[in-house]
């Protein structure tokens, strides 16, 4: 009895929310640091804290540092953290285990409305920021909507995903077609890369951000409650549409705000939550810190990379996400027949 005690103590200790999220905080730290250091040019722990220390203009390192490899960090970590958290909850407010940003179509109605604004405003400050959050929301409340009429299958909700993810790509084509000069950088927004975010950027997308996920962490522990199903929900005194349609409008913030300066990315914002979800568990309250901290993991740790393997040139990291998103996205579909998370 001792030793299985014992061995059950250990096995207790390791999976318990603190040491779980502490582990994935040291992952991100790892990968954010070798992000710094590694590159065409490489430095040293020791050159890069010099350069940040002086922080001279005409150090090239504090350069390399300033304006390419902090603002790129600081992208992968809140694009991959904003769309990680995104489908957490999708998938809840859904109770969907297809449901992402990139599968329901919201990253394409991000995307479109995105461009869209760059071709037609584009010295207007933070218009592709807002633009990015109206075609988020908007795809998302359709697919909702469409998926509802239908019945919350898992068939109906990717086949609505798939529809209105595929119009709003034609859209954007059009607009590559009608404004080519103004949407120049619209291949690699497609795919989804860093290497075009800059800080100013970074700045017009944190309130959407921060709103997106004050709100995602405000009904937490209600999205526990909704996931037991709406009967019970509702019979425990949960207004079940209100957390829903909170739910989706953090998740059009996060995700909207991620598109603005990330791009298309794929596949984060189904990756980390499961991933997640098999190391802390369903609670809520865990599993949205635990999937921001794997989605930031997951972007930069590819991005990594895809910088090196090929340099001088470059892959966006969005191409390489697919790859590994892909036959990860046809498992889910052999494993959960019923689509469904919790029933």
């Amino acid at each position: 009895m001792g030793p299985a005690k014992k061995n059950l103590s250990h096995k207790q200790i390791m999976r318990s929310p603190a040491v779980c999220l502490s582990v994935l905080t040291v992952g991100v730290l790892v990968v954010s640091i070798a992000e710094l250091c590694l590159g065409p040019q490489s430095y040293s722990l020791a050159q890069l804290w010099n350069a940040f220390a002086r922080q001279s203009t005409t150090d090239p390192a504090w350069r390399v540092l300033a304006y390419v490899r902090i603002p790129r960090l600081l992208a992968g970590l809140l694009a991959g953290a904003a769309l990680a958290v995104a489908g957490t909850l999708l998938q809840a407010v859904l109770n969907n285990a297809m449901a992402s940003p990139n599968v329901i179509g919201v990253n394409s109605g991000a995307g479109f409305f995105a461009l869209l604004a760059a071709a037609l405003a584009p010295e207007a400050l933070g218009a592709a920021q807002f633009a990015s959050f109206l075609g988020a929301l908007g795809c998302a409340m359709l697919v909702y909507g469409l998926a509802r009429l239908t019945g919350l299958s898992r068939t109906t909700l990717v086949l609505s995903g798939l529809a209105v993810s595929g119009m709003f790509s034609a859209g954007i084509n059009i607009i590559r077609l009608l404004w080519p000069e103004s949407v120049s950088g619209a291949p690699n927004f497609l795919v989804g890369g860093l290497s075009g975010a800059t800080l100013k950027m970074l700045l017009l997308a944190l309130p959407y951000l921060f709103t997106g996920a004050l709100l995602a962490f405000w009904i937490d522990t209600d999205l526990n409650v909704l996931c037991l199903g709406d009967e019970t929900a509702s019979s425990l005194g949960l207004n079940v549409e209100t957390i829903r349609f909170i739910g989706i409008l953090a998740a059009a913030l996060l995700a909207g705000a991620a598109v603005s300066f990330a791009g298309l990315l794929s596949f984060v914002g189904l990756l980390a939550p499961h991933i997640a979800r098999k190391i802390v568990g369903n609670d809520h309250r865990v599993l949205l810190p635990a999937s921001a901290l794997l989605g930031a993991f997951c972007v930069v740790g590819c991005d990594l990379p895809a910088r090196l393997l090929f340099a001088p040139f470059e892959l966006p990291v969005g191409i390489l996400l697919s790859l590994i998103g892909g036959p990860f996205f046809l498992g889910l579909l052999l494993r959960h027949k019923g689509g469904r998370l919790y029933a």
